[in-house]
């Protein structure tokens, strides 16, 4: 009995875009491939001027946030796969996030 592999090429990204709503993905292969920017909480919980501030990482193979230390890769958001994040994780960052924007809007606040 013999097996059949296939080898499927994931396309890399070349472009992206985000909205309060929308994670846009222009591929390689001329899809765009649009899923809900709740699919990744620390998107969700960005600035416009964060989400704007991606690069792609590993010859398009991914997509990083260096404001938000966010990374999703290229053949997650193709096959449909939402954050891995924890919860536990998740609040931890956020819980940073929002202490440094506190410190950011009182910076003559007393620093611990």
């Amino acid at each position: 009995m013999s097996t059949l592999a296939i080898e499927i090429e994931i396309p890399v990204a070349e472009s992206v875009s985000v909205t309060e709503e929308t994670l846009s993905v222009d591929l390689s292969d001329g899809r765009t491939i649009s899923v809900p920017t709740a699919w990744y909480p620390r998107l969700l919980n960005a600035t416009l001027r964060e989400r704007k501030n991606w690069r792609l990482i590993g010859r398009g193979h991914g997509i990083h946030w260096e404001d938000i230390d966010e990374d999703i890769s290229v053949e997650d958001i193709v096959a449909g796969k939402p954050s891995g994040e924890s919860q536990t994780s998740f609040k931890k960052w956020l819980g940073v996030r929002k202490s440094r924007i506190a410190m950011q809007m009182h910076p003559k606040a007393k620093r611990s």
